[in-house]
This record gives structure tokens, sequence and C-alpha cells, in this order.
């Protein structure tokens, strides 16, 4: 499919109040090729379970709700406690409560990670996919998983054996779609062309690591989602916090942790350079880092994963927030892409 799928901005009949801001409208876009519509932030869930609690897990996703953001994401390996699929049994007792939350829920998991200690517990083979999906199911109490994501690419697999699986799932109604996430380029060609050798629509999402800090899918995974109409969900869209204003927070006198403070000692001058612009603009760093994807057509809607109702409501004037040229070419300067897609980044 050449070109980039058309982004569709569909307006909610209700006008959200956002605390601080005026009133918002929740903006829905195509996933990919597809004719599901999405909101144009996504919940992540990483944070549910390890760093916020049930209670305030359940506070966030009710407030998502309220917010127009339908699209939410998780993983069974999300609490990082070994087979038990943490996260998702947090989501599965949320649904459970009923009030339509699942049915309002574009709800989407991911497969391969290491689910426990026997062989055949991790990976993409059709016995670990089958299982995982099962698990998955239970433990989120739902009949279904809108959008069944591969976590990661598997090299000893074949695409014939993974997409049998995945065509099975489909066939009986436990998986809707299917998405890939940190997919090289290639990866996603190869892909697509055994779904269509088999008459199947394949994958209709990436979701990659992709931030002002990290720009590499530029090179080829963004281009390559584009010719097959992926939508590209980016993960990390903060960079950990380093691009949500970790200066400030520590000059506050919030404690970064030693992995942020390595990197903000990496990035100093960049974040020096960053957060005066955002200054300069009025703005929050955090917004104008999301404001910066979701200008990219080929961005279905970044990832946020607040650990409060405050972070995910300032999460909202991302939406708003319209980023002229001059601003767009001083964060180019600022941090670099590579210079474009392959091969013009590095040839002609």
């Amino acid at each position: 499919m050449e070109g980039a799928p058309d982004l569709l901005y569909v307006a909610m009949n209700a006008l959200l109040k956002i605390s601080n801001y005026e009133e918002v409208t929740m903006q829905y876009t195509h996933l990919g090729r597809t004719g599901l519509l999405v909101s144009r932030l996504c919940l992540g869930t990483m944070n549910f379970g390890p760093l916020t609690t049930e209670e305030d897990s359940f506070a966030i996703m009710d407030r998502a709700l309220e917010l127009g953001i339908n699209f939410f994401d998780t993983a069974n390996v999300y609490g990082w406690k070994k087979g038990e699929g943490w996260t998702e049994q947090i989501l599965g007792r949320w649904f459970a409560q009923g009030g339509g939350r699942r049915e309002k829920v574009v709800l989407a998991t991911k497969v391969y990670s290491v689910m426990g200690d026997w062989p055949n517990e991790s990976k993409l083979s059709a016995y670990h996919i089958r299982r995982a999906c099962e698990e998955s199911l239970r433990r989120m109490q739902t009949d279904h998983i809108d959008l069944y994501q591969m976590h990661h690419v598997d090299r000893d697999t074949p695409w014939e054996e993974i997409w049998q699986a995945m065509e099975q799932l489909v066939r009986e109604g436990k998986v809707l779609y299917v998405g890939s996430s940190n997919f090289a380029g290639w990866h996603i060609a190869q892909a697509q062309c055994e779904a269509q050798k088999r008459h199947f629509m394949g994958l209709v999402s990436e979701q990659s690591l992709y931030n002002l800090n990290a720009r590499m899918v530029e090179l080829e995974v963004i281009p390559a989602c584009q010719h097959y109409g992926l939508g590209v969900i980016p993960w990390s869209p903060l960079a950990g916090g380093l691009l949500g204003g970790a200066l400030q927070k520590i000059e506050a006198g919030r404690r970064a942790s030693p992995q942020l403070q390595k990197e903000i000692e990496a990035h100093r001058s960049q974040l020096v350079a960053y957060e005066a612009l955002c200054a300069d603009l009025g703005e929050e760093p955090a917004n104008v880092a999301l404001a910066w994807l979701l200008r990219n057509p080929a961005i279905t809607g970044p990832i946020v994963g607040p650990r409060t109702l405050a972070q995910l409501d300032g999460s909202l004037r991302a939406l708003e927030l319209k980023l002229d040229e001059e601003t767009l070419v001083r964060l180019d300067e600022i941090f670099p892409g590579p210079g474009g897609p392959a091969p013009e980044a590095y040839a002609w």
C-alpha cells in the first residue's frame, strides 16, 4: 500500500474538561490502514502494579475513558513477575467492574517475552502464541484481544508458522488485528510479503522506540510502515523522562534514578537548549515532545504512561499544541535525526 494511511480526526460529541486548560476535544485516527478508530494518545500501563497501585491504576483508566482515550496498551510480561502477568490481571479486574469498560477500550497486548522456565514459554512459535493468547485472555477477563502485538522479532521461527498461528486466533475471534513491536524495516517487509501470499491482512501497526532523542526509525522503519500501511505507535516518547523537563525537576529538588541521571549527564547541553526553547514557547517540555511526534502523519499516537492523574490530564495539552516551522527547525538542531529516510540520509 503506497503512501501513509490517511489520518482522520474525529471530534467527540462531548467536550472534555481538563484541569488548568480550556475545553479540549479528543482526536481519533485510523489504526494504520484499518477502519478502526483509536485515540491519538495511547494509555500505556507498564507502571501498573510495580509503580502504580491497583487503586490508582483503576482511577487512571477511568479518567482515561472520561478524557476520550480509548486505546490501551499492555503486555503479558508487564509487572515483571515471571509468568504472572501482573499488569494484565489489573486490567482484568478493572474490566470486571463492568460499566462498559471493556466495550469502550481498544485493547492491545503483546506476546514474545519469557513467561516461565519450561521450554516453549517465550518467543513466537505457534505453540507459544496460542498458549500466551489464552493466558492473556484469562488474566484480562475478556474473550478477545483487539490488537495482538509481537513484542520483538523472532529470528528462529518462520513466518509460515507465525502467520498460521495468528490466522487461527483471528478465525476463532480471539484476536482482531495483529501488530509488531521493535521490528526493523526489512522485518516488516518480510512479514507483509508472507502475509500477502496467504491472503492475510498481516501487520497493521508497529510499536517502536521513537522520540526527539531516538530517531533511528526515520531511516527505514517509518518508510516501511508508510509503504505497507502500518500505524506507528511510539513507545518511550519522553525518553524515560529525559524530555519531560528533567533538568527543571532536579533543580526543584526531585531526585533522578541512577540511569536517568546518567542520561542527563550524557545529554546535558542538549537538554539545556531544549528546556530553554520550551520556556520561550511557554510550554511544558513533555508536551512539546509529544506534539513533535503527533505532527508526523505516520504516527498513530504515542504511548503515555502516567503514574498520576495529573500527569494524564497534562498530556492532553499536546493534542492542541501546534509547533511552527521555526520551532521544528530548532528542535532538529538540538536533536538532529539521521538525516531523513535511507538511502538519502547517507548516500544520494
